[in-house]
């Protein structure tokens, strides 16, 4: 019996120390560089554009968590691109026509200081698309979140100063729509992520350096102020949600200071705590993105440009958003998995906590076992769609 309360007490530890920890990912492809927009697209992260040393960019590189590599991909515009060349715009991704699709609208280019055009990369041709301008005026240092297949861009700073107003696009429709104003001051360079369908945007530059939080609530268009962030004031950081709680960091703080500190927001407690500070230099403008529980943050400018890359394994979000659909057992396991589910399981993958896969179910099923005694001891992700949507779970291997 102590053997065995043993045994779990270090699974628990392990499982404990395997939380709120950055990892090394692979560089970043092509030139460091800052102020590139960027999304998560079918389980793959997306960077587009960015400003280097020696100018504005409209490449695309596409990263795998499974393999942990970069690819190149068909460059904003495509060949008949030039002159697109953007840093500071905002990235998103929607469903149109069956599928993902990337968008990427507004920044700045070589020539043009504020811009207010959209573009639609379909994965399936490879091609881009120009859509509808946007509504409201040029502008770069912009945010967006999307909610209910609508995407929602505002604030950014325009020929006649910083902006407050925001806009949401239907891309069934094609068009853009006014909503409710941002509740905050006007701003440039602040942050925005999605958490349990409404948006929110904080920090930023309206001319002195914020630390605030707001809500929007898109069913009734209104703004709600949240609970302030508690790091310094700051523009240039970056957040991301991972529901319930949603993460932000990073950022030029009053002082001129860049930061690598991290902190978590709950949705549910309305409360921030910190956590671990990235272990790589600070900076600002670096880009960050979700995918299947594991959070990336790379590149950015600190009086260098930076092309560095890191997961980071906060699990509290993956842990709470797991669904009833899947039990796996026994959780802490030691050699056989059971997993179980009611309903049919297609897409299967696990994969560990830096994002590299470990083992693969190319069948559907309800339920199967998996021999994982010979795997590391450490957290892990069972991945899986039930009726088209995605499924996880964690579960904690033991020695």
């Amino acid at each position: 019996m102590h053997k065995l309360l043993l045994l779990v007490f270090i699974c628990l530890s392990f499982d404990y120390c395997a939380q709120d920890y950055w990892y090394p990912r692979d560089t970043v492809k092509g030139s460091p560089k800052s102020a590139i927009a960027a999304t998560a697209f079918q389980n793959i992260g997306l960077i587009i554009g960015g400003l280097d040393e020696f100018g504005f960019k409209r490449k695309m590189y596409s990263y795998s968590p499974f393999q942990d590599d970069w690819d190149e991909q068909v460059s904003l515009g495509g060949i008949s691109g030039e002159g697109l060349e953007r840093g500071s715009a905002c990235a998103f991704t929607l469903s149109h026509e069956n599928m993902q699709k990337a968008y990427v609208c507004l920044g700045q280019t070589q020539t043009v200081a504020y811009m207010k055009d959209l573009w639609e990369f379909n994965p399936q041709t490879e091609t881009w698309s120009q859509k509808a301008n946007f509504s409201g005026s040029a502008r770069r240092q912009a945010v967006s979140f999307t909610s209910a297949n609508l995407a929602y861009v505002g604030t950014g700073e325009s020929i006649t100063g910083l902006k407050k107003d925001f806009y949401s696009y239907n891309p069934g429709t094609n068009t853009w729509t006014q909503v409710a104003d941002f509740e905050g001051t006007a701003r440039r360079d602040a942050v925005a992520f999605e958490l349990n369908g409404f948006g929110f945007v904080g920090t930023g530059d309206d001319g002195t350096l914020k630390n605030d939080l707001w809500m929007y609530d898109f069913q009734s268009d209104t703004w709600i102020d949240k609970a302030t962030f508690p790091g310094t004031a700051r523009a240039g950081a970056v957040a991301w949600g991972a529901f319930p709680v949603a993460y932000l960091g990073t950022g030029e703080d009053i002082n001129g200071d860049f930061n690598n500190d991290l902190y978590e927001y709950n949705y549910y407690l309305n409360a921030w705590v910190q956590r671990a500070n990235l272990p790589a230099p600070g900076r600002k403008n670096a880009f960050a993105f979700y995918i299947n529980g594991v959070s990336y943050l790379g590149s950015g400018y600190n009086g260098n440009f930076l092309e560095d890359f890191w997961a980071y394994s906060g699990t509290a979000g993956l842990n709470s958003a797991e669904t009833v659909n899947v039990n796996l057992y026994p959780n802490p396991v030691q050699n056989q998995l059971m997993v179980q589910s009611e309903q049919t399981m297609i897409n299967i993958v696990l994969y560990s906590m830096d994002g590299k896969q470990v083992a693969s179910e190319s069948e559907a099923h309800q339920q199967f076992s998996l021999d994982v005694s010979n795997w590391r001891s450490g957290t892990y992700v069972f991945s899986c769609e039930i009726n088209g949507v995605p499924t996880q779970k964690t579960f904690v291997k033991c020695d």
